[in-house]
């Protein structure tokens, strides 16, 4: 199917929407749907975080059945698999109540799964919303913290055509670009998981060359200003390799996540016997960067692996 880019639109209709997972993301993204015009319903585990969103215009909800029974669209912004599993059918303690949000949505409302799964496992949370009459958009997201504040993701997505009609304004009131490439969940995990190869591969080649750079006794300031402005550059070299510069990890991606995410991306590729040595060594550097204690820390520190090298000052080593 040849994918096909919505527009932001500028008006939106008088929609409740609902917002799992205030992490740096999340919370971007309801703030941008506030500023949208929507009344935005909020739940995360930390009652103190959606507490201070809704002392900013929000609504904070206490559980998820609460959220699920307030809003036509849901949207879920949670780490992994595991967490969207939780978020729909509850994980039976006093957190996240008896119940998940699925139980409480009403038949026609939208939720909207925002988190880089197994494709696989996308499909199975779809046939489970459609189960209970709830449309599902398959609808990772890439862009980081600041375009999130910003309403400037891109959101890869999968949909049928009456799940894109509920929460199609939605979805363009927290992005610059949303593509449609698919009729059913699926295609848009896919798309977001080769993204993911070419994001960890990069910063693990960036972290190498930079590595390289310091060993050597090059000026770290000089490499960054030539690397930046030459034909060497990525995206990923220039924000992630400033983290190094400053000598900033807190973490705004984690080593973790990657470690997550090439992760799926190896396993993917598994499944059908398909060679990704690239992907295979930068899931080694994540994985031998999280052993060594930083799987905290911002996915920069993937640098740190490197023996013999001397970091910019104020690193955590």
């Amino acid at each position: 199917m040849t994918p096909h880019l919505t527009s932001p639109q500028t008006s939106v209709a008088p929609v409740s929407v609902g917002l799992i997972g205030l992490g740096a993301m999340g919370m971007g993204m309801a703030t941008s749907l506030r500023r949208a015009g929507y009344l935005v319903h909020a739940y995360d585990l930390r009652p103190g975080v959606a507490a201070e969103f809704a002392s900013q215009g929000g609504v904070a909800c206490s559980s998820l059945q609460e959220l699920g029974e307030a809003c036509s669209v849901v949207v879920s912004v949670v780490l992994n698999a595991a967490q969207v599993e939780a978020v729909l059918h509850g994980a039976g303690d006093s957190a996240q109540g008896s119940r998940g949000v699925l139980a409480a949505m009403r038949p026609g409302a939208t939720f909207v799964m925002c988190s880089t799964v197994d494709p696989a496992r996308s499909i199975a949370f779809e046939s489970q919303a459609q189960a209970r009459g709830v449309h599902y958009v398959d609808a990772p997201i890439s862009g980081g913290a600041v375009r999130a504040a910003k309403g400037e993701l891109t959101i890869m997505s999968s949909a049928s055509a009456q799940a894109y009609e509920a929460a199609g304004p939605v979805l363009d009131a927290m992005a610059a670009k949303v593509y449609r490439l698919g009729d059913r969940a699926g295609m848009g995990s896919k798309v977001k998981i080769i993204n993911q190869l070419l994001a960890g591969v990069h910063i693990a080649a960036a972290a190498e060359a930079m590595a390289l750079g310091l060993r050597e006794g090059v000026d770290a300031n000089a490499l960054y200003e030539v690397i930046t402005h030459s034909a060497g550059n990525s995206w990923m070299f220039e924000n992630r390799m400033a983290h190094v510069l400053a000598g900033d990890y807190t973490p705004l991606s984690a080593v973790d996540i990657f470690v997550k995410d090439l992760g799926l991306v190896l396993d993917t590729a598994r499944a059908s016997k398909f060679p990704l040595p690239l992907s295979a060594t930068a899931h080694q550097m994540f994985m031998q960067a999280s052993s060594a204690g930083y799987a905290h820390e911002d996915d920069s520190a993937v640098i740190k692996i490197f023996p013999g090298i001397k970091l910019p000052r104020g690193s955590a080593d």
